[in-house]
């Protein structure tokens, strides 16, 4: 007589916010897995809802207020995690019906809390999972997050409240999980943390054994044994410390990608001093015209924070200037918004709203420009190309080593539907916007 295997419970999951919230949702989601849970892609099919929610800004904690709401509506099981769990009464006084909440990577209360709400039928049979673990990014791209928490105190973020202090994960151990995913068919590696520059500082960049050899705890070291396994690696969230001077050469060298995204938020030393972050930017301009020298292809994206309170009108006119100086390669601008919880918030000469779009609107066009030049000096160009989705009308969309997924721009090709997704290939540039490259594969 055959055995029926029990129906194990569904789980569905809302993730919201940065990568590294996609993160945790696939580390969650990959230990229910093992533990033998299947997943539902809509609020109907699932015996509970998971919604990984985000609380950097007000209007993410709006944006995951309504998430928790819709998921409330259409399934009225509903867990929340994530950053936003910090404010759980409010949660739990608005949403009386939610069956838990928990904080930002508390990944086994999380966990705790489905097997409460939703218990697993005993099965030898239900509890597989790839050894890479679930993901919820293509196949052939994966977030490699190495650590957690940041120690910077910048008057505008609330990070740390939310995440705690650095805390560094072993070097063998981010291999480890790296060496497994490129197994499973990730083509390029993305790496993440609240401070990528500042991993290991804590654990005193202390050495681990890796395939016979010591690996220190260090920015440097990871990039270049990441680098030996063979997928494009890039790097984000990277503070200008000293030492990130030493990865430039591994991007000459081959062995990570040509690609800095450093988070500058400003140029005005009275900004940065306002915003409790270095005020170096003058040595940042020399820094950067050395990297190009060492490895000429080098993009840099940044973001850049607009109307911070105090920002006077030469206080945005030497920003301006130092882009003009700078010519990153890739640019994002965001108008002060005020979070609850940040020291920002008590600064005088808060810049009217108005003021704010009018400046926000002005770097956009410069940067704008800069991108369109940048792009337009590599039409004619041969350049590899990632590709992330092809048509059914022979095209097919990609990114450049200049550009990460979702943030920066794409390379649309003609002439490609012989191509798959996760496919590097050479493709010649013949046209530029502002943003985006148009290209065929060589053939």
């Amino acid at each position: 007589m055959a055995t029926t295997l029990p129906s194990p419970p569904k789980i569905g999951m809302v993730s919201l916010g940065c990568p590294k919230n996609l993160v945790d949702s696939e580390r969650i989601l990959t230990k229910l897995r093992s533990d033998g849970y299947a997943m539902s892609p809509d609020y109907a099919g699932a015996d509970v809802v998971l919604v990984n929610t985000c609380g950097f800004l007000d209007s993410a904690k709006e944006e995951s207020l309504e998430a928790i709401g819709e998921a409330i509506a259409e399934n009225g099981r509903v867990i929340v995690t994530g950053c936003m769990g910090k404010e759980a009464e409010m949660i739990r006084a608005k949403f009386p019906g939610i069956l838990a909440v928990t904080g930002a990577h508390q990944y086994e209360e999380v966990v705790g809390a489905v097997h409460k709400a939703a218990p697993m039928p005993p099965s030898a049979f239900l509890n597989l999972v790839p050894d890479s673990g679930l993901k919820l990014t293509p196949r052939h791209y994966s977030y490699l997050k190495i650590s957690e928490g940041c120690n910077h105190r910048c008057s505008f973020c609330i990070i740390p409240s939310l995440r705690g202090d650095l805390v560094s994960r072993r070097p063998d151990a981010i291999l480890r999980e790296a060496e497994k995913l490129i197994e499973a068919g990730t083509k390029e590696l993305l790496v993440i943390s609240q401070d990528t520059s500042a991993y290991g500082v804590d654990i005193r960049h202390q050495p681990r054994m890796w395939h016979g050899e010591e690996v220190r705890a260090h920015m440097t070291d990871l990039s270049r044994e990441l680098g030996k396994l063979g997928a494009w690696v890039r790097l984000h969230y990277v503070y200008p410390y000293p030492h990130v001077d030493q990865v430039i050469p591994l991007m000459a060298e081959g062995l990570i990608l040509p690609y800095l995204d450093i988070p500058f938020q400003h140029a005005s030393r009275n900004v940065l001093k306002l915003m409790k972050r270095p005020a170096n930017e003058t040595k940042v301009l020399e820094r950067i015209k050395t990297w190009r020298t060492i490895a000429p292809d080098i993009a840099i994206r940044s973001t850049f924070v607009v109307g911070f309170p105090g920002e006077t009108e030469d206080d945005f006119a030497y920003l301006m200037d130092w882009l003009e100086g700078a010519q990153l390669d890739r640019v994002g601008a965001f108008r002060f918004e005020p979070v609850e919880g940040a020291a920002a918030n008590d600064l005088p000469n808060h810049v009217p709203d108005e003021i704010k779009e009018e400046r926000y609107a002005r770097l956009m066009e410069l940067t704008a420009r800069i991108s369109a030049d940048k792009l337009q000096a590599k039409v004619g160009r041969t350049l590899d190309v990632i590709i992330d989705a092809v048509d059914e009308e022979g095209g097919a969309t990609g990114r450049s080593k200049a550009d990460a997924p979702e943030i920066d721009g794409e390379v649309f090709l003609r002439d490609a539907g012989h191509l798959k997704q996760g496919d590097i290939v050479a493709v010649s540039i013949e046209d530029a916007d502002e943003h985006d490259l148009y290209g065929v594969p060589v053939a």
